[in-house]
């Protein structure tokens, strides 16, 4: 009997079975020396998913179920919530702050790759390359230049950030050379670490009625379900494009949509949206000014050996007695009994 166990939740073990073979090894990398086990089980309901996981050490979370307070408030004896993602929107974060469990995440893992991906979308719908390429084949070889002709070069342009963590300082390093001026909003962010990037920071309201790009960045908690909503694109500019990149349920979908569909602003790229996948009948589908990828902003060949290794090292150190690299609520660890073992950034806690 192994002395920790780490549950991970899965669609179905009797298929999870047949493609187990070395399935955990990078995990495994950094917990072979500690005694730990990773133990799979499916759940439909909180219930099942309590029976399975009541007295775990560890829970490696995914996006198959959420951990809710309810699930949360059951575990007996979890000195961690892990993640292999950016986002903690599938746990109730603040109900595992209130028993004390730490949350981690890898913000830090796939930095490269959705800057990378933002730019390409801001390149992509200011030169309207589905359409352009919509055009080249139907043979409408003359009706993509003159289409064009109605739009200002991107050098010159403002580009506007809301929330300036890794990501859009990451996105603003590529757009610098490409001649944009740049606006951040970010509340919980020094206006001296937003100036040092060449970024002039400001409220909200003045970086939507600015910007010529929007770019959001926003992570996706309680607070921030639904931030952008009608108000806000009436205030875009006629010609404005909106990127996202974060989470989709920080925009009003519908609201977007009313706005692209009345041209109160001029189009649109996406990575994420409120439901995923969408339903084949949402408006955002079938929209010219639109373009659209599968929340694919991270993925890299490196994507899963990059985040499994990370998450075994955090539970490894966890285990170990010692505070995580990345922590969600970096409030519990100076309350718990885990050792800080490295300096940390004081941006927004250990490593954020």
């Amino acid at each position: 009997m192994p002395k920790f166990k780490i549950v991970t939740h899965v669609s179905d073990i009797a298929e999870d079975k047949a493609n187990k073979t070395g399935k955990y090894n990078l995990e495994m990398e950094a917990l072979v020396d500690i005694d730990a086990a990773i133990v799979e089980f499916t759940a439909i309901n909180d219930e099942e998913f309590i029976g399975n996981a009541r007295d775990a050490d560890v829970i490696f979370g995914n996006s198959l179920l959420s951990l809710n307070r309810t699930i949360i408030e059951s575990l007996q004896n979890c000195k961690a919530i892990v993640l292999g993602s950016v986002g903690s929107d599938t746990v109730d974060v603040a109900a595992a702050t209130d028993r004390g469990i730490p949350v981690t995440n890898v913000p830090d893992t796939f930095i490269e790759e959705v800057a990378d991906h933002t730019m390409m979308l801001i390149l992509a719908t200011h030169r309207r390359v589905i359409l352009m390429d919509k055009f080249a084949r139907d043979g409408r070889w003359s009706d993509g230049r003159s289409f064009l002709y109605s739009f200002p070069r991107l050098m010159g342009q403002t580009l506007g950030f809301i929330s300036f963590g890794h990501v859009a300082r990451a996105v603003a390093k590529r757009a610098a050379p490409f001649g944009f001026r740049m606006l951040a909003y970010d509340p919980y962010i020094e206006e001296l670490v937003v100036s040092q990037h060449g970024v002039e920071p400001v409220g909200l309201t003045e970086l939507l009625q600015r910007s010529d790009v929007v770019s959001m960045h926003v992570p996706g908690m309680e607070e921030t379900e639904r931030m952008l909503r009608e108000p806000h694109f009436r205030l875009m500019k006629s010609d404005a494009l909106f990127i996202s990149t974060g989470r989709g349920v920080t925009v009003d979908e519908a609201a977007l949509i009313r706005a692209l569909e009345e041209k109160r602003i001029a189009g649109a790229g996406l990575d994420v949206l409120e439901k995923e996948p969408p339903d084949p009948e949402n408006p955002l589908l079938h929209m010219d000014n639109v373009i659209l990828t599968p929340h694919v902003a991270s993925a890299s060949a490196r994507f899963n050996i990059s985040r499994k290794r990370r998450v075994g090292q955090e539970i490894a150190l966890i285990l170990s007695g010692r505070w995580p690299m990345s922590c969600v609520n970096p409030a519990v660890l100076e309350k718990s009994k885990l050792k800080r073992w490295q300096p940390y950034s004081m941006e927004r806690g250990p490593a954020r």
